[in-house]
């Protein structure tokens, strides 16, 4: 097994967006690790998007392999749902949605980064449109904030740039406020996001619940192809 030591020697190994996003924790700091054997890869990405994951791909028997040896307490392996079907030892505890794309796309005229002195009102926003969103401001994960504001001048909808990997952005904490919702408004705040990380990073990424199918149309439209994606049981 050969210890992978940046980003671009995962992307290397295996160029699947997947583990090129958790390769972010290889980068000085972060506190990750990384392995490959024979053509499958596997990351170690500590506290990516609020989890300690272990993140592979590659064929089913060199990624057992990695996982025999390298699953830890606490950590959620997580591989595509079809890789999963193919590792039977390792119990299931749930799927979710993984959506990427590549290439380019206009942004709407209307949408614009958020200054720093506006991350209350969206923090405000988010308390009020989804609670339990995984991504916040002043928190570990955002980079930055996207927002559109409503006729009557307050913040509508927001989403943010978080968790972005060399080469993979991330969106994240996309909410609309109630008061503004069926306006078009999230997807005009994803397409601005995609956008603008499509042409710094030349992909772009999100998860999804499997279950929430209108956001999944949203990023269709967008471009957007879904993944399903496993998270296995841990050590």
């Amino acid at each position: 097994m050969r210890v992978l030591r940046t980003p671009d020697e995962v992307a290397a190994a295996n160029p699947d967006l997947l583990v090129r996003w958790a390769a972010q924790c290889l980068l000085p700091g972060r506190g990750g690790v990384a392995w490959s054997h024979g053509d499958a890869v596997g990351v170690l990405a500590p506290a990516l998007n609020r989890h300690d994951r272990l993140v592979l791909a590659g064929p089913a028997a060199d990624v057992a392999v990695i996982l025999r040896t390298r699953r830890r307490p606490g950590t959620r392996p997580l591989v595509t749902t079809e890789l999963a079907t193919e590792l039977s030892e390792f119990p299931r505890v749930g799927t979710f949605g993984w959506m990427e794309r590549t290439g380019s796309l206009d942004a709407p005229d209307d949408v614009r980064w958020l200054h720093e002195d506006e991350w209350d009102d969206v923090e405000a926003l988010l308390r009020k449109a989804s609670p339990n969103s995984y991504v916040w401001p002043y928190e570990p994960g955002p980079r930055r904030w996207a927002g559109v504001h409503g006729d009557d001048g307050a913040l509508a909808a927001v989403g943010a740039d978080a968790w972005s990997a060399p080469g993979v952005g991330f969106i994240a904490g996309v909410a609309t406020h109630p008061d503004h919702r069926g306006r078009g408004l999230s997807t005009r705040i994803c397409a601005f996001l995609t956008s603008a990380l499509l042409a710094e990073s030349g992909a772009c990424a999100l998860m999804v619940d499997a279950a929430n199918t209108t956001a999944i149309k949203v990023y269709e439209r967008l471009g957007f192809r879904y993944r399903s994606v496993t998270a296995l049981l841990g050590a």
